[in-house]
């Protein structure tokens, strides 16, 4: 039984990370077969990671038609992100009123070490690093506001947005002038937060998330991606 379950969490993790990062593009049909061989997995565990992901809206199931990658489109993208920033925001406001000195400093410990990404061996390194160091920074925010359930809900907005948020990153990350702007969002988002200014801080993380959302359209329409 234990390693069933260990064979379907790692089925669901790699077959996730491939279609959010663009492996499996939107429509693609995702055969057992396929699977059975890319992944090395037998088809109980990955039958059953295929389950978790059509509960995710990752990928879609059809009687008789088997498994296919989700559809993208610009109303679930800003559905989501609409959704994503205004919990954020929410979350970040909390955090101001509450975070303590340990909080201030992990945020400004991220910040700094998120500045200092900048020439690595690889592009993918740079992604993968940026990427990391990224999300270390947002959580180091969002930890100050002192509420479990809404982290909880947070993770999971995060999931939901992972697919498009991927197309900004490449965007943003392989990009000099991309890159320069959102540090300079960061450094002003920091300036809110540590002045804590809660209402400017909710304003600030607001747009800071809903930024992305033009340039995701833009890569769905030249791509063809999206509904």
């Amino acid at each position: 039984m234990t390693t069933k379950i260990n064979q379907a969490d790692i089925a669901y993790q790699q077959l996730k990370t491939d279609i959010t990062s663009g492996v499996f593009q939107p429509g693609d049909k995702l055969l057992m077969s396929h699977l059975r061989e890319r992944y090395e997995i037998g088809t109980g565990p990955m039958r059953e990671a295929l389950s978790r992901l059509v509960a995710e809206h990752l990928v879609t199931a059809a009687s008789q038609r088997g498994f296919r990658v989700a559809p993208m489109s610009i109303e679930e993208l800003q559905d989501i992100y609409f959704a994503r920033a205004s919990l954020e925001a929410m979350i970040t406001a909390l955090a101001v009123e509450r975070g303590d000195d340990s909080w201030e400093a992990s945020v400004i410990a991220t910040a700094h070490t998120l500045a200092r990404v900048d020439t690595v061996e690889s592009a993918d390194q740079m992604l993968t690093l940026w990427d990391s160091r990224h999300k270390a920074f947002h959580n180091a925010i969002a930890s100050g506001c002192g509420s479990n359930k809404l982290m909880e809900l947070r993770t999971t907005m995060l999931d939901q947005a992972e697919r498009y948020r991927q197309l900004w990153l490449r965007q943003t990350v392989f990009s000099a002038d991309a890159l320069e702007t959102k540090r300079e969002e960061h450094r002003c988002l920091i300036d809110a937060l540590m002045s804590r200014d809660s209402d400017q801080a909710r304003r600030m993380m607001f747009e800071h998330m809903m930024n992305p959302v033009p340039i995701i359209e833009k890569i769905l329409h030249e791509r063809g991606l999206a509904d």
